[in-house]
């Protein structure tokens, strides 16, 4: 008899474990879809996060949403719009906690609550001042089920440049290098060269059109006469905003970055003591000029004032094309979150330029600081990505 009880009752927990396995599967999976859903924002929602989200009513798909243009409407919203009255006693996946605050527009949460969703499924809470837990803690005293965690680390990783912009008061610093087979990045004399192929190209273009700025250093700019904009077919509109830091307001008047200004806007990070009659010459040409402090150790700009000004615009993805200077001072620095080594088949010589100008390339490759998260052949070419260990 004892035998028999114990073992209905092992069979009991057997049969619970395996509902909430299922459970959790059927979670992460229509996760997984609010998340590629919400990655059709990445940069064009700033400040705002690029969220996800679907509506699912006996397992089906009753209304998807993601975070619209310029931050507007939100994913929630949109979802709920889609599926107007089948809402009613469905699973919202949603990639971020709702927001509980009056903005622009009134809080999600209410939203939800007043749609009558049964249950909400949120990957990460909302670490907004703002918010923080208060969406859930308002969803849950409206009688709805809350449970928080599905693909939480992914939905962090997507989240990343509004993670970083309300925590630390800067973007998400995304670096980029392309070096060659013998770890260089340009040709003696900072002549530029093509290290990577086209596969590549392609791929660093979409990283421009996800970005919602990209910052070179004013060496970059009189090397190469960059265009910086995003030019896969069609997505020219998504080109981030150029930053260039150019202390002095060395940027030439022909450039193709001044020309194209008042179509893709120019940002031109100054010291607080350049010529005015530059920045009125650059400003009429179309490019903002912002100021911010010198370094007082190095010559150049101090770059956590110009990674607080970025953010204070509303910059929430940073990616970082070059130079060498600009690189090995950030990473040294401690202010990059993130490094996409692109390395090409070709050799350039111990003449070359090094990637991080002041630092060897094993300060990241060799580094117990940098782990490697993910590798991928492209085409000749092999990525790897970096992230703080």
């Amino acid at each position: 008899m004892i035998f028999r009880i114990l073992e209905e009752q092992y069979g009991a927990k057997l049969a619970a474990d395996k509902a909430a396995k299922a459970s959790a599967n059927v979670d992460r999976r229509f996760m997984q879809l609010a998340l590629t859903l919400g990655r059709r924002g990445l940069g064009r929602t700033a400040p705002n996060p690029a969220v996800g989200a679907v509506l699912v009513k006996e397992g089906v798909i009753v209304g998807r949403g993601w975070t619209q243009d310029g931050g507007r409407p939100h994913a929630e919203v949109e979802a709920l719009r889609r599926a107007g009255d089948a809402a009613r006693g469905a699973t919202l996946y949603v990639t971020l906690e709702p927001c509980s605050h009056h903005g622009r527009t009134p809080p999600c949460a209410d939203a939800v609550i007043a749609a009558g969703v049964a249950r909400v499924v949120s990957a990460i809470e909302d670490p907004n001042p703002l918010v923080a837990g208060q969406g859930h803690a308002r969803l849950r005293a409206a009688g709805i089920g809350v449970s928080v965690g599905a693909c939480a680390e992914e939905a962090a990783r997507d989240h990343a440049g509004h993670i970083h912009r309300v925590r630390d008061g800067r973007p998400h610093v995304v670096l980029k290098l392309a070096v060659s087979a013998d770890d260089k990045i340009a040709l003696p004399g900072r002549k530029p060269i093509a290290i990577t192929g086209e596969a590549v190209r392609a791929r660093v273009h979409l990283w421009r059109a996800q970005a919602d700025a990209i910052l070179v250093g004013i060496g970059t700019v009189l090397a190469d006469d960059p265009d910086l904009t995003c030019r896969l077919p069609g997505m020219a509109a998504q080109s981030p905003i150029r930053v260039v830091l150019d202390r002095s307001l060395r940027i030439p008047s022909d450039s193709r970055l001044v020309h194209s200004a008042r179509t893709t806007p120019l940002w031109l990070m100054a010291s607080e003591i350049a010529e005015a009659a530059a920045a009125m010459r650059l400003g009429a040409a179309g490019a903002e000029i912002i100021h911010v402090a010198d370094c007082a150790t190095t010559p150049g700009l101090e770059l956590h004032a110009v990674l607080r000004a970025l953010a204070d615009k509303g910059v929430t993805r940073l990616l970082v094309e070059g130079g060498a200077r600009v690189a090995g001072a950030l990473v040294a620095a401690g202010l990059v979150d993130e490094i996409r080594l692109l390395r090409g088949p070709i050799s350039i010589g111990a003449d070359g330029i090094d990637p991080l100008e002041t630092l060897p390339l094993s300060a990241i490759t060799a580094s117990p600081a940098w782990r490697v998260r993910e590798t991928e052949p492209i085409g000749d070419d092999h990525l790897t990505i970096f992230e703080p260990a």
